[in-house]
């Protein structure tokens, strides 16, 4: 059984930034077969820049389409597939001193799973664009963005340890991912069986943040990956994603990260 160490993938490495104890990666994967099976030295995430991928481990096969983020545990053994013409990944591998060092609970990262809250997604959004940018603030922020990810990752799975969700908490999220435009209340409410004063006081126990602004959340977790190719106008993204306009997406995305998303678009697509 194969071990890739340390910033070893397979494909064609296009860029690396090296950090103490922290890898920052991008490839493109051009092979034409699936990889032999393997496993890792370190923990590490994989953000699908473009292409459609496939993460298949002893339990389940995964498919990963653009904006798809997968966590793979050092132990999972696991091979990976492409299922498109094109294909390219960016990479944040830790190594375990590194979560040692910076008090990370190693129970963090176990198993291998696909992440989807939104607000892990933006922060490696933020993380591809500072490891692109590479001016003289983006180790500072990257090593911020780190830390963050990890509190986020910690704050999400104590949540789901210390306190009982309701099943039509998951089928929410799943209405929410599918249906893009008929996200009114009065919608779920008929979907879901459950009475709209109730949703409406019980989302932020469950999910951090209003059913609004979880709606908005997740939207622009859908826009990121069209952002990255450079053909699809911003108009478009906005409808694909169920924005009402440009505007609307505009202000959505200015107020995560603190930018508008066609300058964020000129950084993240400049090498392709």
């Amino acid at each position: 059984m194969k071990i890739l160490s340390k910033g070893q993938y397979y494909g064609l490495k296009d860029l690396e930034k090296s950090l103490d104890g922290i890898v920052l990666s991008q490839y493109n994967y051009n092979t034409g077969r699936p990889t032999d099976w393997h496993y890792h030295e370190n923990p590490y995430f994989w953000y699908i820049l473009n292409g459609n991928m496939m993460d298949c481990n002893k339990k389940v096969k995964t498919l990963c389409p653009p904006g798809s983020l997968m966590f793979t545990n050092w132990q999972e053994i696991h091979y990976g597939s492409k299922h498109s013409g094109d294909a390219a990944g960016f990479h944040l591998e830790f190594e375990r001193s590194w979560l040692k060092n910076n008090d990370v609970n190693l129970a963090l990262f176990e198993g291998s799973a696909l992440i989807q809250q939104p607000k892990v997604h933006f922060l490696f959004a933020k993380l591809y664009y500072e490891f692109l940018q590479n001016d003289a603030y983006s180790k500072i922020t990257i090593e911020l963005l780190l830390l963050q990810i990890c509190d986020a990752l910690s704050d999400s799975k104590n949540a789901s340890r210390t306190q009982k969700v309701p099943d039509w908490v998951e089928l929410l999220k799943e209405l929410i991912h599918y249906d893009k435009f008929d996200l009114s209340l009065k919608h779920l409410s008929e979907q879901l069986g459950v009475h709209p004063a109730h949703i409406s006081r019980a989302v932020p126990k469950y999910l951090s943040v209003s059913l609004g602004e979880y709606i908005r959340q997740h939207k622009l977790k859908e826009a990121l990956p069209l952002i990255l190719d450079r053909k699809n106008t911003l108009t478009n993204i906005a409808h694909q994603a169920g924005f009402s306009d440009q505007s609307h997406f505009n202000r959505v995305f200015n107020s995560v990260f603190d930018m508008n998303p066609n300058t964020y678009r000129k950084i993240v697509t400049k090498n392709y």
